[in-house]
C-alpha cells in the first residue's frame, strides 16, 4: 500500500528530498506518490517522513485514505473553532 498525495499539496517540494523511497514527483497540478515505490517509510522511520515535513493538513492521505495530518494536528486549531472563527470574521 502506498501513501497519496491529493490535490490541496502546494507544490511547496518539502517531501521531495525526505522520501527514502524517492517515491515522490511532480505531476500535474500537485505532486504524487508512485504506489510501486512507496514503503511507507515502513522499517526505518518511526513516522511518515514525507506527512513529517508537509505543511498542508489533509495534503497527504495514509493508506486507508484518513489524513496524516488531519485539520488541526499543524495549527493547533480545533476545526470547530478555525470555522467559528472564520464565522466571526465574515460577520464584521
Amino acid at each position: 500500500m502506498a501513501l497519496k498525495i491529493v490535490e490541496s499539496c502546494v507544490n511547496c517540494w518539502a517531501c521531495v528530498d525526505v522520501c527514502p523511497s524517492d517515491a515522490i514527483s511532480e505531476g500535474g497540478s500537485h505532486f504524487k506518490i508512485s504506489a510501486s515505490k512507496c514503503t511507507e517509510c515502513d522499517g526505518g522511520y518511526e513516522e511518515k517522513q514525507c506527512a513529517s515535513i508537509c505543511p498542508v493538513e489533509g495534503a497527504i492521505l495514509l493508506a486507508d485514505g484518513t489524513p496524516a495530518n488531519p485539520p488541526g494536528s499543524l495549527t493547533g486549531i480545533p476545526p470547530e473553532r478555525l470555522a467559528e472563527a472564520m464565522r466571526e470574521i465574515q460577520a464584521r
